[in-house]
């Protein structure tokens, strides 16, 4: 997506949004090889609006972009949808270069301003309240509050014309706008990542946006959407209501020497042969924990694997299942499989990491590996196997 693009066909609303390849942990965590966008738009009418500002790194660069959306405006208003430094960090800048531009935002919204930069902007501001509507001119925004998702000053901004939706971080990815990609593994691991903990929230949202004719979703990171919608909205239903997409399944594990993960490809061997669906080997200190996480959300089972450590489960298992649960993991299938050449106790811990999960049932044999498989493991991997299938 070009930075001087319209985005719709008459030409009043333009992108004016920045790529960032500058980071690689996007909010210190999720590795983000690709970069990822910032995203703001510009609207032209007899008043313009500036829809969000960008990370502060790089509030020049943007302010650059908007100057030249504007094409010889000045903007009227600076709608803040979301709080989080990576879209409000140029808001400062944006209020000194234009001075006579009034800020629109929630009421949270401006005390979070106070906090980040020693003002609420009291003699230019505007606060939106549920609902509420700023005519520009043909075109008119209606402003909707989204808390805790993810931050609870959020709202999203409808416009009634050209019936766009402007999402906030709802309906964003990872990966900037220069690297081509289809949008729904990195969409699921940022949400999961980031929005997975709020899911009732999302849901609340959406039943908002279900009683709008959403034609466009503009969100903060990530490609504007304008096509196939019902695939989003209904992908954004099934992460925020904790159901899998599909059938299939996660094998996660830790191994030290090998012997762990030998016992994982034996079982991913054993579905695999059985027709049961896609299953996914992931290697919990090895392959990025974000995408092991998003992919366990997106199968119906999984399977854990780990050697005893300390007289508990991998450290690295540990913080996996810990995800998990911190992100509301549940209506699930899984299972566990242990190593451990004295004591062997990672089965025991793990399987009581995973019951304390909302509706996930572990089904048995728990597979104990006393050091490397022997003939009867192989036989307790198999009818866990077939238990999997079964479940």
């Amino acid at each position: 997506m070009k930075t001087d693009c319209a985005i719709w066909a008459n030409g009043e609303l333009r992108y004016a949004g920045v790529n960032d390849h500058e980071i690689d942990l996007f909010e210190g965590q999720y590795a983000v090889p690709h970069g990822v966008s910032y995203n703001s738009y510009v609207i032209l009418d007899e008043k313009t609006a500036v829809m969000d500002t960008v990370d502060g790194r790089f509030a020049d660069a943007w302010l650059r972009n908007v100057e030249k959306a504007l094409d010889g405006r000045k903007p009227d208003y600076l709608i803040v949808q979301h709080m989080e430094p990576d879209h409000s960090g140029s808001i400062m800048a944006f209020a000194e270069k234009y001075p006579g531009a009034v800020i629109v935002s929630t009421q949270k919204a401006f005390g979070m301003m106070n906090q980040f930069f020693g003002t609420d902007f009291a003699d230019r501001r505007m606060v939106a309240a549920e609902g509420g509507k700023l005519p520009l001119g043909r075109h008119t925004l209606a402003f909707y509050t989204a808390p805790m998702v993810h931050w609870p000053e959020v709202m999203v901004t409808y416009e009634e014309t050209e019936k766009t939706l402007f999402s906030a971080d709802a309906f964003g990815k990872f990966g900037a706008l220069d690297w081509a990609e289809d949008w729904t593994d990195e969409a699921r691991r940022y949400y999961i990542g980031i929005v997975g903990k709020y899911g009732a929230p999302v849901q609340t949202l959406l039943k908002k946006a279900a009683g709008l004719d959403i034609q466009k979703i503009c969100p903060l990171h990530g490609p504007v959407l304008k096509e196939n919608l019902e695939k989003y909205l209904k992908l954004y239903s099934i992460w925020s209501s904790y159901q899998p997409e599909e059938k299939g399944a996660v094998i996660a594990y830790a191994s030290f020497y090998g012997h762990t993960r030998a016992a994982a490809e034996l079982l991913a061997e054993e579905l695999q042969k059985a027709g049961f669906g896609p299953v996914v080997l992931r290697d919990v200190y090895r392959d990025d924990w974000a995408a092991t996480v998003a992919d366990a959300f997106r199968y119906s089972h999984l399977v854990v694997a780990s050697p005893t450590y300390n007289g508990d489960m991998a450290p690295k298992m540990e913080a996996f299942l810990k995800a998990l649960s911190a992100r509301g993991y549940q209506n699930r299938v899984a299972a566990v499989m242990d190593n451990g050449t004295w004591a062997p106790m990672a089965g025991k811990a793990m399987k009581a990491a995973l019951e304390s999960c909302r509706n996930v049932t572990v089904v048995e044999p728990v597979v104990s590996i006393r050091s490397a498989m022997n003939d009867e493991n192989k036989a307790q991997i198999c009818a866990l196997a077939a238990a999997l299938i079964q479940a």
